[in-house]
This record gives C-alpha cells, sequence and structure tokens, in this order.
C-alpha cells in the first residue's frame, strides 16, 4: 500500500477502492496560444498528484489533502455552485469539486459521492500546473470508479470546464490535456481548434542534453485577472482583424496585419501569438530531425516575446533566463502564466552542476531568494496506481 492510499485509510478508517496520479506539465513552447486557438508543445514532468478515492452512496462528497491546512472539506454534491466554491484555507477544494460539478452537470451519475485524500509533489504557483494535475487524478478516479466511458481527450475537456466555469480561471486546454495524455519520452504536439494530437520523439537523455526546471518561487494568481485581460485583448484583436481567433492569421502576413491595428497594445499581443505559433512549428520540425540543440534560440526567443509583447515575465524569470543562458544553456524561457514560477533551460547534461551555480549566484547577487532548481524528462500522463 502506497502512503497516499495508508493516508487514505487513516483518514478515513477503511481502504481506498484504488490510487490514480496524473502529472504536472511543462510547455516547451507555445505560450498563450491555447486559448487563440492556436499550437503548443509541452510534455508531462514526472512530478504528480496522487489521489486515492472510494465510493460513497449518500451524495457527500469528502476531500482531504496532505499539502494543505484545511482538515477534511464536506460538500453535499447536489449543492455544488459555481458561484460558491470553498473559501479560505479550503479554496483548493474548489477544484476537485469543480471536476465533481463539471462530471454532473454533463449528465454524468457521480451524485453517490466519494472520499478523497490527494497529495502532490508538484509545485504549486510554480507555472509546471499543479492545478491541472489535481483536476485530472480526481477526474480520472472518479470515471474509474463510477464506469464512466470517457476518453483521454473528454477527461481533459472536463477538467478544463472545473477550472473555467467553477474555479474561474479562463484557461485554454493545454494543461489538462498534457496531464491526461502526455506519453513518456514524447513531446505533446497540440492543436487546440482541432484537438490533434501528435506525440514527437523527444529524448533529452540519449542526445546528451538536459532540461533544467528553475522555479523562482514568485508565487503568481491567473485568477487575478491579468490573466483574463490579456485573453479579451487578444479576441478583441482578432474581431478587429477579421479573424475567428489569432490562430487564423498566418505569419508571413503578420506585418501588414500590425499595420492594420491602431492600437498599439493589440500589436503587441498580436505579434506575439503569430510568432509564438511559428515557433512551435519550427521546433517540432526541429525535434522530429533530431535537431535538438538547434531549438535552443528559439526558446531564448519565444521569452523576449513573453516579456516584451505579452509583458508576462517579471525580473527573476528573466534573470534566470539570462543567468542560465551565459552560464551555457542552449536557450531559455519562462514556462508557463507567468508573472513568476519557473523558467526552462535546454543544456549540455555535464553543464548542470555550472548552470544551476550560476543561476543560483545570479539570484544571490541580486537579493532574491534561492530558486529551486531540478531537472525534468517527458514522462507519462495520468494512470491508475493500483
Amino acid at each position: 500500500m502506497n502512503a497516499t492510499a495508508r493516508e487514505f485509510r487513516e483518514l478515513y478508517g477503511y481502504p481506498p477502492e484504488g490510487v490514480w496520479a496524473a502529472p504536472g506539465r511543462v510547455n516547451l513552447i507555445g505560450e498563450h496560444t491555447d486559448y487563440n486557438d492556436g499550437f503548443v508543445l509541452p510534455f508531462a514532468l514526472p512530478q504528480r498528484t496522487e489521489a486515492a478515492a472510494a465510493r460513497r452512496g449518500d451524495g457527500l462528497l469528502r476531500l482531504h489533502s496532505a499539502d494543505a491546512p484545511s482538515g477534511v472539506v464536506s460538500l453535499d454534491i447536489a449543492a455544488l455552485d459555481p458561484a460558491h466554491p470553498p473559501p479560505g484555507a479550503a479554496s483548493w477544494a474548489a477544484y476537485p469539486a469543480g471536476v465533481v460539478w463539471a462530471l454532473r452537470d454533463a449528465g454524468l451519475p457521480v451524485g453517490g459521492g466519494a472520499d478523497l485524500h490527494v497529495r502532490s509533489d508538484v509545485p504549486t504557483g510554480a507555472g509546471l500546473s499543479s492545478s491541472a494535475a489535481l483536476e485530472v487524478a480526481v477526474g480520472l478516479a472518479l470515471a474509474d470508479l463510477y464506469g464512466l466511458a470517457l476518453t483521454r481527450p473528454e477527461l481533459a475537456a472536463l477538467a478544463r470546464r472545473a477550472e473555467n466555469a467553477y474555479v474561474g480561471v479562463p484557461c485554454g486546454v493545454m494543461d489538462q490535456t498534457a496531464s491526461a495524455c502526455a506519453t513518456d519520452g514524447h513531446a505533446l504536439h497540440l492543436d487546440t481548434r482541432s484537438l490533434e494530437q501528435r506525440h514527437i520523439p523527444f529524448d533529452c537523455a540519449a542526445a546528451g542534453l538536459r532540461l533544467l526546471v528553475i522555479d523562482t518561487r514568485v508565487k503568481h494568481a491567473l485568477a487575478d485577472g491579468a490573466y483574463a485581460r490579456r485573453r479579451s485583448s487578444c479576441h478583441e484583436a482578432a474581431a478587429v482583424l477579421g479573424v475567428p481567433a489569432l490562430r487564423d492569421l498566418p505569419y508571413e502576413e503578420l506585418e501588414q496585419a500590425l499595420a492594420g491595428l491602431a492600437d498599439p497594445l493589440h500589436r503587441k499581443r498580436v505579434r506575439h501569438v503569430v510568432t509564438e505559433n511559428e515557433r512551435v512549428v519550427r521546433i517540432v520540425e526541429l525535434l522530429r530531425s533530431g535537431a535538438f540543440r538547434e531549438a535552443g534560440p528559439l526558446l531564448t526567443e519565444g521569452h523576449a516575446s513573453l516579456r516584451d509583447d505579452y509583458e508576462v515575465s517579471c525580473p527573476e524569470l528573466d534573470l534566470a533566463v539570462a543567468a542560465a543562458n551565459a552560464a551555457g544553456a542552449y536557450g531559455s524561457r519562462m514556462t508557463g502564466g507567468g508573472f513568476g514560477g519557473s523558467a526552462l533551460a535546454l543544456i549540455d547534461a555535464d553543464a548542470e552542476p555550472e548552470v544551476a551555480r550560476a543561476v543560483t549566484g545570479a539570484f544571490r547577487g541580486a537579493g532574491h531568494a534561492p530558486p529551486r532548481i531540478t531537472t525534468a524528462a517527458p514522462s507519462a500522463g495520468a494512470a491508475r496506481l493500483r
């Protein structure tokens, strides 16, 4: 019995029916393109959220997290309402509660309820999709417990609806799809309009490379309005340009389109989204040909676009990127929604100690708290553990 199952039994007085796990994710390239119907290239992390669960028959949803101080949160499934999510210390429970609400709202039979206990080693607030990992782990658990015939893309869509409609974060579908659908040793090339998936081989270790994840420890809050404002700005610009979404603006026509936008903010947002989609296409081609190192400059180019045109970086992220590149990284960029979180650096495997020292030293010299530096390898998506 693993630790999550053992804790469930100690908490509720009986063993769970199973344990399910879903990973966080790193987005290699394709940031803020998913809600513009564009392209993304994430991969799943080894770090995961585990959910031990068992069915109930009285309509109650009982939730407990090893990582939150709220104790057991008890909710009436029939009364779940996006207008009244769990408050205060129990606010984490809005994510699993939202999944149950989305399943019920889709007409799926989960009304009997469940007991759940979760634990996670996906860092929160680090831009690594800890919320998607929690949603997908809980969704997969409930789907198995109640015999719901959900495909992985359907599970991802319901988890996204939970975050959009119940939690109130207007995210795209990338995070949940990566958590639910990624495969070991591959990046997931996702067309967020058609939801077509292609698994692109990305074995860094075999190429003598390593991906560093530099968690700045600067916490970001995507529900604070900044994310929603950028999304609205993109949709406004698309309407001015007469296209359904910014994905429909060809890269070759970018300069002409920018000349037709009077609002300088719209120009900046459009330039980022269109060039970022092009970077996804180019990096996919490089990975397919095994030219991993050549992808590095495109990562750095993407960071500059996020910093200058999309304006979602911060001093700590900029410092992490600059220090890693100066220490020999092939390329680096912030990953995730921004305003804090993590940066990603593509390096030679034997350069890890030197790059880590350089980044840590740069943070110390700037008076920042030391970053948390780990390595990332493309890993498998959600699965039942027992």
